[in-house]
């Protein structure tokens, strides 16, 4: 049997996946996020895991350098990898909004045109944008995405947000959602044809699994 490589996402997602992922039999010593080891392997069950940046995985996965891996569907939509979604696995949900300074709050969505958003995810403001049929210039972030209207380097913001305590500890107002996220399983399509049977088995396991956590 050749091994089974699953690619997991350092941050928020990683605790629980490997939790997910041990019930159904998916589970090695040692998989844990700061691991010095950038491989971790179960010789018994061939199962391999790697460790990668969250913005990082779909290309793992797209590239076959991994079979399989759970990643945040805001991700996943950022990055648009030629990958399958297997699985909604009902986790880590939150959702990528729009904000802007309380004090700054607009009447209508298209009072804002012409704008500057600072954001972590380009792509998916300006598609948002394009649906309004608002242009905007996009300022590309990497972190504090909530600082930028505070300091005057953009008038709103596109950011995710999970219990929305931050945007509101800066006194920022969301003012639209962009689209919900949770945790996807997804899968390299290639690996998909060699290890089918495989594949279905564990997403048919985890359907189970996450369904009995839900009860």
């Amino acid at each position: 049997m050749e091994y089974l490589t699953i690619a997991l996402p350092k941050g928020k997602l990683f605790d629980r996946s490997v939790k997910v992922l041990a019930k159904v039999g998916c589970d090695a010593d040692n998989v844990v996020e700061d691991s010095r080891k950038l491989v971790i392997t179960n010789e018994k069950t061939k199962v391999r895991f790697i460790i990668v940046k969250t913005m990082d995985l779909p290309v793992y996965v797209e590239y076959g350098a991994a079979d399989i891996g759970i990643i945040g569907k805001d991700v996943l939509k950022e990055e648009e990898r030629d990958v399958y979604e297997l699985l909604d696995m009902g986790y880590g949900k939150c959702h990528l909004m729009m904000a802007v300074p309380e004090e700054k709050v607009l009447p209508r969505m298209m009072d804002y045109t012409h704008m500057r958003v600072a954001t972590k995810y380009p792509h998916s403001a300006v598609e948002f944008f394009d649906r309004q049929g608002m242009q905007m210039e996009i300022i590309k972030l990497n972190g504090s995405i909530e600082l930028a209207p505070i300091v005057g380097l953009s008038e709103l913001i596109v950011d995710i947000v999970e219990t929305g305590t931050t945007i509101r500890e800066n006194h920022l107002k969301e003012v639209a959602t962009v689209y919900e996220s949770s945790a996807r399983l997804i899968a390299n399509k290639v690996s998909f044809k060699l290890q089918h049977e495989r594949i279905k088995k564990l997403v048919e396991d985890l359907k189970a699994v996450l369904k009995e956590e839900e009860a």
